[in-house]
């Protein structure tokens, strides 16, 4: 007998979220991260799953967040961070069994690790204090001041960053730390960041991403330095993004994804030939990396077997170094999160609407896939939900039309009309994700006889570049159509009557604010982070000022007409759909002035209902990752809302224009 899945189920859901294999591939370490219920908190800790057979072991307990482990080259210890002590401190653990125990003392947290090859040393990336008065000068033997009241000086741009808050008080830099004493070094030294980083297989140099110095520090290079840190060159220029770097086994090259264009939030994949410095581009432009860490070299250093995005899904590829011949290993309608060679095979964390995520191996070639861990037994209980890919022709933008795709979820065995939820992925060069842990609302609206319609529209990645591109300068205009022909079609087929609500965060909360003052067929929205007034994003948002204006198709410069003509803010006083504005307080990313400036309008111009809820000390990605009591609430907020107002018929666009007055009436 199974039950409806309920907004509580946030707490049982535990999620895998890194992979590591071990050298002699029987093993391999991944991060479990779950939810602390009377801590109102998030606690992760390292397990074992042997690959062939065999029960896992969990081998840290915590307390706190235990992540990033790192198999050291001889298999003899196991390196992870933990903040048990406070801070991100990197911890040893002994392959046979014992206690885990601290190793050194940086100077701030530490974010980043990697075994040296002959596994003697780690070098790290960690945090620096540095006074922003300083403005990128050295120290010279100074110590930052320590007032009661630390002003934030802005001297380069970017200043803050989501989920960090203010960045300039600090740097973070290379670390060597040795295996035993624990005793450190400094490598790198200077106004940037050290964003991630790569080894050498001889351990004579490391490759790592920073950041630019001077007054834009939002692009970042590929640098290379001696293992002492000596000797540090410059590698790219080119770009406006470089992402970690990976060398392959046999030292010649250097892998690594990038973007060209600052805003762009396509990642292409690079080869760098060491010893030439000749870079060229893997694959063609349409090959899209799902996420830095899922990039790896085969032993013989002949190819990369990577996570690409590919029409709204994930798939496991190898792609030969030589030809970029590309060869599928494993696919199917789901993405995947961490990834991880292990001996012959690869191990994969599967997400997908129908199944708690859990730890997938398969062989060499992607055959042979089985399931390695059951963190989530629960889900078996639970209301099954079928998932499915569906195809809709919708207008093109240009006044043609063409062939989309979407995810439709419901119960299975429910029949409609159903009430239904649109809702929009952010980016907008995203696409609809499918992890649980975010769209908790999805599988309870479904258990409770809802669709939920989550639509990959124009704009979107993973279906080439000339598709996601297109919606450059036309935010709002060409995917609003889309959606609307895709619920139409919906209803035209008998799935959805006229009880339709439309929810979205980020660009999906703008999409939501946008049709509301466009369009009647939706009789609810929830617009959660959005991008309300494009013009005030620009300089309020900690990567506005770069990313708008290539999403509005004007290069590098701003054109605020157009930002105000494409801006919800424009057209909010039309709606009469009752809206739910759900925001963090601390967003850095889209900022609580962008919700507050269309909830103040929507009120003050008439006829819709309207609730803000500010959550304090909640970052952008409060829905997902968010204290879990926010969590909670959010997505209890978000299913009420929609459940109570697409009952009531929905009222028509208003005119905002005051009345004409007539001649002689004044």
């Amino acid at each position: 007998m199974t039950q409806p899945f309920s907004v509580q189920d946030l707490y049982l859901h535990r999620n895998p979220t890194e992979l590591d294999g071990a050298p002699d591939g029987r093993a391999i370490a991944c991060t479990v991260h779950a939810v602390d219920r009377d801590q109102d908190d998030y606690f992760s800790c390292i397990w074992s799953l042997p690959v062939e057979g065999g029960s896992p072991r969990q081998l840290t307990r915590g307390p706190g967040l235990d992540k990033s482990p790192r198999w050291s080259p001889d298999g003899r210890q196991l390196a992870f961070l933990s903040d048990r002590g406070g801070t991100a401190a990197v911890h040893l653990l002994p392959h046979d069994g014992g206690e885990a125990g601290a190793l050194g003392s940086l100077p701030g947290a530490v974010s980043g690790l990697r075994w040296m090859p002959d596994a003697n040393a780690l070098v790290v990336t960690a945090a620096v204090p540095v006074d922003p008065d300083w403005r990128g000068a050295r120290a010279n033997g100074r110590k930052p001041k320590q007032p009661k009241v630390q002003p934030q000086v802005a001297w380069k741009l970017p200043y803050k960053s989501d989920g960090m808050g203010y960045m300039l008080a600090r740097e973070i830099h290379l670390f060597s730390l040795d295996a035993k004493s624990g005793e450190h070094r400094q490598l790198t030294d200077g106004p940037f960041d050290v964003l991630a980083f790569g080894i050498a297989p001889n351990g004579r140099h490391i490759a790592h991403a920073r950041t630019r110095e001077g007054r834009f520090a939002h692009r970042s290079d590929l640098w290379v330095c001696d293992a002492d840190g000596s000797r540090a060159r410059q590698l790219t220029t080119e770009f406006a993004t470089v992402m970690r770097p990976v060398w392959s086994p046999d030292g010649r090259w250097i892998a690594f994804s990038a973007t060209v264009e600052e805003g762009d939030a396509q990642t292409n994949l690079y080869l760098l030939e060491f010893a030439s410095g000749r870079i060229r581009r893997l694959g063609d432009a349409d090959l899209q990396v799902t996420e830095a860490e899922s990039v790896h070299w085969s032993p013989d250093s002949a190819s990369l077997l990577l996570s690409r995005q590919h029409r709204g899904r994930h798939q496991l590829v190898r792609i030969q170094a030589a030809d970029a011949r590309l060869q599928v290993l494993v696919q199917g309608d789901r993405q995947f999160g961490a990834i991880a060679p292990v001996g012959d095979g690869v191990a994969y964390v599967v997400e997908h609407p129908s199944q708690p995520s859990e730890v997938f191996l398969s062989g060499p070639d992607g055959q042979g896939e089985r399931q390695l861990s059951d963190l989530n037994p629960w889900w078996k209980e639970r209301t099954p939900i079928l998932a499915e890919v569906r195809e809709f022709e919708v207008p093109d933008g240009r006044g043609g039309s063409e062939t989309i795709e979407g995810w439709l979820l419901r119960a299975e065995g429910a029949s409609g009309p159903l009430p239904l939820l649109n809702d929009v992925h952010g980016g907008p060069a995203s696409y609809a994700l499918l992890d649980f842990d975010t769209n908790v609302y999805w599988q309870v609206l479904c258990s409770q006889g809802w669709a939920v319609l989550a639509l990959n529209a124009v704009g979107s990645a993973s279906y080439g570049r000339e598709f996601c591109d297109r919606l450059s300068g036309h935010w709002g205009e060409y995917d609003l159509p889309q959606h609307q022909a895709a619920v139409s079609r919906l209803q035209e087929e008998g799935v959805c009557d006229g009880r339709v609500a439309i929810a979205g965060k980020s660009y999906g909360g703008y999409l939501s604010a946008w049709a509301i003052g466009h369009t009647t067929q939706f009789r609810a929205a929830v617009v959660m982070s959005p991008v309300g007034n494009i013009e005030t994003h620009y300089g309020t948002s900690d990567g506005g000022y770069y990313a708008d204006p290539y999403s509005m198709g004007t290069d590098a410069r701003f054109d605020r007409t157009l930002a105000n003509e494409l801006s919800p803010m424009k057209h909010v006083e039309k709606a009469a759909t009752p809206t739910l504005f759900l925001q963090g307080c601390e967003d850095e990313r889209c900022p609580k002035c962008q919700s507050e400036e269309l909830f103040v309008s929507l009120m003050k111009g008439g006829r819709a209902q309207a609730e803000l809820v500010l959550y304090p000390q909640q970052d952008h990605h409060f829905l997902g990752q968010g204290e879990p009591s926010v969590r909670e609430d959010a997505a209890g907020r978000i299913i009420d809302w929609v459940k109570r107002h697409v009952q009531q018929a929905q009222a028509p666009l208003r005119d905002p224009r005051p009345p004409a007055i007539a001649p002689g009436c004044r």
